[in-house]
């Protein structure tokens, strides 16, 4: 164990001091507003730098190149380190924190499920909020992303580490010959859809800090906000608007915007089947939506209509997680529609998480493979998505993915249960939790927060984000014992 654990830990010293480095942001934060965390966040940073040097230093002799299996091990120990040191200015500055509420919440953030324990958000310092949105920032694409693209820094190889933790099941396909200069351009890409969102929320009336913090949820559809309303505080059409575009441009895989930017064409998009799929669910889910409360009387008015379902349907099926009503109190098929969505709708290569619409359309078609060849036993179909042709393995990791994901969302909404929360909030947290998609229903729904559950159901929905971001596999791989073999 210690041969594969101790050279892990080694890079992993190296991030931890990369890590401390985000600070600077709200420490600017705290001298701009003088909002008294300055000390907090140098404390913080101090921290985080120096457990970083003494874990690296430690582990100096350890040091190898690291093998593929330990970038799962690399990856999930990061997200709970990084987690865990995360908490340390929101403890100092919030008073009455526990840290088991800390973590949910900087792991909410790290994984961009966007759930929080906190309530008044508006009378936060500033610094805090613009960190808890930053930590939605950097998750959003990945921490271990952007660690793989200045990996001469590192030094240690990169493309054990992208695949274990980029979402989706084609891993192996990358846009440039080097895996480093992959990272760099997906990170070019993301940083200039969120400085765009920014701009354009300011122009329809935002302050900067609160286009900031939403720009940076809204491009890693991590949802959160700063105010406990959400985006119903604004109650603007046109933020709205906004926040939805740059909602579905999150949604898609990255590559392909890379690719349209890089060919300056819009026809990377049309030849994405995952993204014409991803589109076509969304609207097309949006208007049968819109008309079923409409025909409940939920709203007086169609236009009315549109726009509430609109906004939150996107926000769910996107798994950004923002809120501007109380859908807990439409007819129940609209919200529970919703979650269905953020299992499935969002692509792959996405800030977003869930099972994913490649894996569907993979399914999908394997389905109807199946069916035909009851007919035609004898029949040869490749699977194909679009023009691109599946292999088999690659299909059967989708099947096991499915059934791990699904054994996850069975166990961990029993463990909810269990300990005495009502099924509609179990299961519904455990969605929204392993999906990253933020509020559940009932108990945990919009105009609520995850702040009455005890201790023990904090920690399974910390669990079910963990699992979500890191696509389950990741995770479940180093309880097996032949991870642990050399």
């Amino acid at each position: 164990m210690l041969y594969r654990l101790l050279p892990v830990c080694h890079v992993l010293g190296m991030l931890l001091m990369i890590f401390s480095i985000t600070y600077l942001m709200p420490i600017a934060s705290a001298l701009i507003y003088a909002d008294g965390t300055l000390i907090n966040f140098i404390d913080a940073m101090a921290i985080a730098a120096c457990s970083g040097f003494l874990i690296w230093f430690a582990t100096q002799q350890q040091k190898r190149e690291l093998k593929p299996r330990d970038g799962f091990l690399l990856v999930t120990l990061a997200w709970v380190l990084m987690a865990a040191i995360a908490t340390v200015p929101l403890m100092l500055a919030i008073d009455g924190l526990s840290f088991t509420d800390a973590f949910f919440e900087t792991m909410s953030g790290l994984t961009t499920t966007g759930a929080t324990t906190l309530t008044g958000l508006e009378k936060l310092p500033p610094s805090v909020n613009l960190w808890r949105h930053e930590l939605n920032w950097l998750g959003g694409m990945g921490i271990i992303v952007l660690a793989v693209a200045i990996l001469p820094l590192l030094g240690v190889g990169g493309m054990q580490l992208y695949k274990a933790e980029t979402p989706g099941p084609m891993k192996d396909s990358k846009l440039t010959p080097r895996i480093a200069s992959t990272a760099k351009a997906l990170w070019l890409v993301y940083f200039g859809f969120t400085v765009a969102c920014m701009l354009a929320l300011k122009l329809v009336g935002m302050n900067w800090l609160d286009a900031i913090c939403h720009a940076f949820a809204a491009l890693s559809l991590g949802g959160f906000s700063t105010y406990d309303a959400s985006v119903g505080q604004f109650d603007s059409p046109a933020i709205e608007a906004v926040l939805i575009f740059f909602m579905l441009v999150a949604g898609m895989n990255f590559a392909t915007h890379f690719v349209a930017w890089r060919g300056r064409s819009l026809k990377a998009y049309w030849s994405d089947a995952e993204a014409k799929a991803f589109v076509a669910l969304i609207v097309s889910s949006t208007l049968v939506c819109t008309l079923y409360v409409l025909s409940a009387g939920t709203y007086a008015d169609f236009a009315t209509a549109l726009r509430h379902v609109a906004f939150n349907l996107v926000s769910i099926a996107t798994d950004c997680g923002f809120a501007s009503q109380d859908y807990d109190k439409w007819p129940p098929f609209v919200p529970l529609w919703m979650l269905f969505l953020s299992c499935i709708a969002v692509c792959s290569g996405s800030t977003g998480g869930g099972i994913k619409m490649v894996r569907t359309l993979i399914l999908g078609q394997q389905g109807l493979i199946e069916l035909k060849r009851l007919v035609h036993p004898q029949l040869v179909l490749p699977l194909r998505v679009g023009s691109t042709s599946i292999a088999p393995n690659i299909a059967t990791a989708v099947l096991g993915f499915i059934f791990l994901y699904i054994l996850a969302v069975g166990e961990l909404t029993f463990f909810l249960m269990a300990s005495g929360l009502d099924f509609v909030s179990s299961i519904t947290a455990v969605v929204a939790c392993i999906n990253n998609a933020g509020p559940g229903l009932n108990v945990v729904g919009p105009a609520q927060n995850y702040g009455p559950l005890t201790d023990f159901q904090t920690w399974v929905c910390t669990f079910a984000m963990l699992l979500g971001r890191l696509e389950v596999l990741s995770v479940f791989v180093l309880f097996t014992p032949a991870f642990w073999r050399r």
